[in-house]
């Protein structure tokens, strides 16, 4: 939940987004998400553990990007997206559960990472982040 380096809204050097918002439960995975994603250039993270904390820092500032764990604790984190959606946010989902059935149809067209990801696999979602916008809002 940290920033990382300055204030940043714009695509850092690298193309990567500038400010990410991770939703994750598991605070282990988490602070990896952090990590690799400095690594690769992304000057500030933000890590809310549940929906209602992600909403807020939404509110609060809105990321470049989001990466968007499905199962949280006891809910799912679809509000989240939805949100995202419709303030035309670009994100992806990482999750460990295969197969469609777990996400709706109208993100169905999002990225997905599958848990564990692979770095270069995180790296390429990161690279076409300016892609990932679509119009799943109704």
């Amino acid at each position: 939940m940290k920033p990382i380096g300055s204030d940043s809204s714009a695509a850092t050097p690298a193309g990567v987004p500038g400010d990410i918002l991770i939703v994750e439960d598991d605070a282990i995975i988490a602070l990896d998400f952090e990590q690799t994603v400095a690594e690769f250039g992304v000057t500030r993270v933000r890590i809310a553990s549940s929906v209602a904390q992600a909403l807020v820092m939404i509110a609060e500032r809105s990321p470049d990007f989001a990466l968007l764990d499905i199962g949280l604790s006891e809910e799912k984190s679809f509000a989240v997206a939805k949100r995202l959606a419709v303030l035309k946010i670009p994100f992806a989902f990482v999750t460990g559960y295969s197969g469609d059935r777990a996400f709706p149809p109208e993100y169905s067209g999002r990225p997905r990472l599958s848990k564990p990801f692979l770095r270069d696999e995180l790296f390429a979602v990161l690279s076409n982040w300016r892609t990932a916008v679509q119009d799943d809002t109704h």
